[in-house]
């Protein structure tokens, strides 16, 4: 079965004008709030027998939100506005009771974007309150605050984002105790794939179906520059798998980083740095299919003794394809950017060209090399301990770096191609850290690793 959108979508302007004319008015002015006759059959509309939660899985833009959205609306109307439908009774949890206002409730695929005007709830923004015509309510929840569970009652409930919810257990297991009204409460979540605990024990419940969608499943509501841009960037690697594909990836066995490792460290802001450093992976060969040349950029906070000094990674500069004269320009334009005190590169490789490429642009600049005679997963190993220890953090998100990172293992890397971005990373935080532990000047020009 079609949806009017794939049945308008591949129609000519002429047969939906003729479409749209053999409707009453009224029918025109109903048809957007008809959502039935527009889902995806596929994964936006519920699926059929008995389950109490229903999981919709899907890539960034799938649609998500209009689905939950939706879901909530067919559960709270009746026939007409003042006729009481399936649900009284609404929780609305979210990350956090901003995101529940700003996405669920009043996004642009949120629940009084949904409505039509004649059962549009009131948003009562005092009680964090959705009220329909029919009396039907939806209190809205942070996902933070699980606390703020006890007590209240449901028949239904929707939940967004889960597996990026902080407490996601307590405050799932609070909602669950909150699901008592009704003779069939039901809940719904939708959410981006993420490899959590909570999303992996919900998905194995015998009472929870799920459905699922990429991104591109709804193409014919987004805009065909961010298709373009996106895929182009993310297609095949795991970020693009989870967050276009919709795909629920488990981790790399015996990684040594994991998203949610790497998502506990991500800061937003930066405290005054002591020290930056820019270190350099150079690559061999150039164009479109060869390694990156890998580039990072990371500062240290190096107060006390260097046991205590804190990593704050600031740019992926990585760039693939190029030369040695395009990628050097790029390394001193971002060390530039950033004031870097120092630039370091490994030369197994590129020997003296490094430093001879470099100097050929700035022969002013501060230059030290490093030699690898140590293994990628040896030299990572001690890098992935200082992020167990809370001693690295991102600032924001890298999302190729942080594809290569989580698939380096003690057997070796498990991605495709060189883990030329992960490379730079592992020199920076050896050059930062790892070195002025046995080297308390930090003064010494040639390393080996």
């Amino acid at each position: 079965m079609k949806s009017v959108t794939d049945l308008l979508g591949s129609a000519s302007a002429s047969q939906v004008e003729e479409f749209l004319g053999s409707l009453s008015d009224n029918a025109v002015a109903a048809l957007p709030y008809l959502f039935e006759h527009w889902a995806h059959v596929n994964h936006q509309l519920p699926p059929a027998g008995d389950w109490t939660t229903w999981v919709v899985l899907g890539g960034r833009g799938a649609g998500k939100t209009r689905t939950g959205a939706e879901w909530v609306r067919a559960q709270v109307e009746g026939p007409v506005p003042d006729a009481p439908g399936k649900a009284r009774r609404v929780a609305l949890v979210g990350q956090t009771y901003d995101q529940v206002r700003d996405v669920m409730i009043q996004g642009d695929s949120g629940i009084l974007a949904c409505s039509p005007p004649d059962r549009r709830p009131e948003w009562q923004a005092s009680k964090r309150k959705l009220v329909w015509p029919n009396g039907a309510e939806a209190q809205g929840f942070s996902a933070a605050d699980p606390e703020a569970l006890r007590g209240p009652q449901f028949d239904a409930a929707w939940c967004d984002e889960l597996a990026k919810w902080k407490k996601a257990e307590e405050a799932w297991d609070m909602l669950q105790f909150c699901l008592r009204l009704g003779d069939d409460p039901r809940q719904v979540v939708t959410t981006t794939p993420r490899n959590t605990q909570i999303l992996r024990d919900l998905l194995e419940e015998p009472t929870t179906v799920r459905t699922a969608a990429p991104t591109d499943a709804n193409r014919a509501w987004l805009a065909a520059s961010f298709l373009e841009k996106i895929t182009a960037k993310y297609r095949g690697s795991r970020l693009g798998r989870q967050e276009l594909d919709g795909e629920l990836l488990k981790d790399t066995e015996g990684a040594f980083w994991t998203l949610d490792m790497l998502d506990g460290g991500r800061v937003r802001e930066v405290p005054p740095l002591d020290r930056i450093v820019l270190a350099i992976d150079p690559n061999v060969s150039k164009g479109k299919n060869a390694d990156a040349c890998g580039m990072v950029v990371a500062g240290a906070v190096t107060k006390g003794e260097p046991g205590d000094w804190k990593v704050y990674v600031l740019q992926d500069a990585s760039i693939r394809g190029a030369g040695p004269s395009e990628w050097a320009g790029r390394a001193l334009s971002v060390a530039e950017d950033w004031n870097v005190d120092r630039v370091v590169a490994e030369v197994n490789q590129g020997g003296d060209l490094v430093e001879l490429v470099l100097r050929g642009i700035d022969p002013n600049v501060s230059y030290a090399k490093l030699y690898a005679k140590r293994g990628k997963s040896v030299r990572a190993e001690p890098v992935a301990a200082l992020y167990e220890q809370g001693r690295v953090h991102h600032v924001g998100g890298f999302p190729e770096l942080e594809d290569q990172m989580t698939q380096m293992t003690r057997t070796g890397y498990k991605g495709q191609g060189s883990p030329d971005r992960l490379d730079a990373l592992v020199w920076v935080v050896w050059e930062l850290v790892i070195n002025q532990m046995s080297d308390s000047g930090g003064q010494a020009r040639i390393r080996t690793l």
